[in-house]
């Protein structure tokens, strides 16, 4: 009962922060607007965190290094907190383990991200399609939906690009990441 609670609480506390810094480095290297109640919930709740750390980790190519890096680390202690709490057996040193099972989990978190911009997007684009995390959304998701769009025509007024890339990306979750998975599985 005690390791269900505290299993909670790592589900509840230190995965979601994972996805938001992750959330963060996605949303600097798309050039994505943060002037809007998203971008700055995003910023507010993580900078304590990463201001400081970009002190010792610096940029690297216009991508924020330090976001990143936090990110990855979050997932790692999700990842051993997780493994401790369950009394999980393990194979001698964890820590390559860790660190290709945390990188996966974050490819995975990156395309849940994904998907849950495309399906808000959908979904603003009936209810309201000048929210002011529109700009937001479609900075996220052009880059990805474009490629489609070229290829998908348009059926009346209905563009059927996201439910493409809704369902690749369930694909690449299902498939190269779950092998990915196994692999770091059998590392731990």
């Amino acid at each position: 009962m005690l390791n269900e609670a505290l299993q909670f609480l790592l589900d509840i506390l230190l995965q979601p922060f994972a996805a938001i810094l992750l959330l963060r480095f996605h949303l600097q290297w798309l050039r994505a607007p943060l002037r809007n109640p998203i971008g700055e919930f995003v910023m507010v709740l993580t900078d304590f965190l990463v201001l400081r750390v970009r002190r010792f980790v610096p940029s690297a190519r216009g991508l924020d290094m330090a976001t990143l890096l936090l990110s990855l680390l979050v997932e790692m202690l999700y990842l051993t907190a997780l493994l401790w709490v369950l009394n999980t057996p393990t194979h001698g040193f964890l820590l390559p383990g860790l660190l290709v099972m945390a990188m996966v989990k974050l490819l995975k978190i990156s395309l849940y991200l994904l998907m849950a911009a495309v399906f808000a997007q959908a979904i603003l684009s009936w209810v309201n399609p000048y929210t002011p995390a529109a700009p937001l959304l479609t900075a996220i998701t052009q880059r990805f939906l474009q490629p489609l769009r070229r290829i998908v025509p348009m059926l009346g007024n209905v563009d059927l690009s996201s439910l493409l890339l809704l369902i690749i990306c369930q694909l690449i979750v299902i498939v190269p990441v779950g092998a990915l998975e196994q692999v770091a599985l059998r590392l731990l």
